[in-house]
């Protein structure tokens, strides 16, 4: 099946452009990102390398900051304290969304509060090209289709199976368009959830997937299942207008920044089932994942730039980061800074012991 236009590898790879932020902390440290060199490929063999990876759609604010914090220390913690790597990438590929100077705010936030990562950002927007190669790769293994549907189009084939969606429900994707577009436009690339192949639970006591049912264990939430063909549908890889998906992107950079754990908020779980999927069909390593408490609005809510969450203020970063500690079952610390973050590291060692 031909390609559309929208969908090219060379649409993909030209995107929004490089970036080349004016962050004071960036540039005292670190070379420009368009100085930096790329990512060739998987990394293999690199011990325990994790991420933070925020959206630069506003600053920090206090939830952003309680997942940034747990995925430096459960870095710093490993191996009994003997530390692994720890890295920030911009998740900027969702250009309508971002806002410009975020991502150098952020990246101030995180130094203020003695986050430092042991790499140059990583940048998705100069990164389209490794997802345009992810996506011909599935397309031409017959795993993605184009896709004509709007949501609307979705809602009316799913009310004529009479399921009515409820609001904030999953929109799960009928395979209207898995054997042709009938006529359409093609808006999306979706995958195909009835090809994922069984996978033996021999070499991950922790992980098994059988065909699109996925289980594993988050190491604070203990075990998680989710049927992806079932619980999402044929899931979108790539919109029409340019974005590549999250889920995508997120798989192809963990993948070749050699991520081996995710430590992030309780309000991505449910994307774990997707990405492992994805990672099992373009045949990438999995890796573990751990899922942090949410700070909530008043309204019982996660709290999010969405609904009103203020920038964090680092004028007084310990008093933040005690707020931060406490939602993640550490205790307060009075300071000064550095032994705050040392005392939290065996804490969160003692709680999580993470190790070889």
């Amino acid at each position: 099946m031909a390609t559309p236009a929208w969908g090219s590898a060379a649409t993909g790879a030209s995107g929004t452009g490089s970036r080349t932020p004016s962050c004071p902390a960036w540039n005292s440290r670190w070379p420009r990102p368009d100085a930096a060199p790329g990512v060739a490929g998987v990394r293999a063999g690199s011990g325990y390398i994790g991420r933070f990876a925020p959206s630069p759609t506003g600053p920090l604010h206090a939830g952003s900051l309680v997942a940034a914090l747990a995925s430096w220390l459960d870095a710093r913690a490993w191996n009994h304290g003997a530390g692994g790597r720890w890295l920030v990438r911009i998740e900027d590929i969702d250009t309508p969304r971002c806002i410009a100077g975020a991502a150098e705010t952020i990246l101030r936030q995180l130094a203020d509060c003695g986050l430092q990562p042991d790499e140059p950002p990583l940048w998705q927007s100069q990164r389209l090209q490794r997802y345009a190669q992810a996506r011909e790769r599935l397309i031409a293994d017959g795993l993605a289709y184009p896709c004509g549907c709007s949501r609307k189009d979705i809602d009316q084939a799913l009310r004529a199976r009479g399921i009515v969606r409820q609001r904030h429900q999953e929109r799960v994707y009928p395979g209207t368009c898995r054997n042709g577009l009938h006529g359409k436009a093609a808006v999306a690339w979706r995958l195909r959830t009835d090809k994922v192949p069984d996978v033996a639970r021999a070499s991950r006591p922790d992980l098994a997937v059988c065909g699109s049912l996925v289980h594993w264990t988050d190491r604070r939430l203990g075990p998680q299942c989710q049927d992806v063909a079932s619980a999402v549908g044929d899931f979108v890889l790539q919109r029409a207008d340019g974005p590549f998906a999250y889920q995508l992107a997120v798989v192809v950079d963990d993948a070749e920044q050699g991520i081996s754990h995710v430590v992030r908020g309780a309000d991505l779980v449910d994307n774990t089932a997707r990405q492992i999927v994805l990672q099992r069909l373009l045949q990438l390593p999995t890796p573990r994942y751990l899922h942090t408490p949410l700070v909530l609005a008043a309204d019982g809510q996660k709290l999010s730039k969405q609904n009103g969450a203020t920038a964090l203020d680092t004028r007084d970063p310990l008093a933040t980061l005690n707020q931060a500690a406490r939602t993640l079952g550490l205790p307060g610390h009075a300071g000064p800074l550095a032994d705050a973050l040392a005392a939290w590291i065996g804490a969160w060692r003692d709680l999580y012991n993470p190790g070889p």
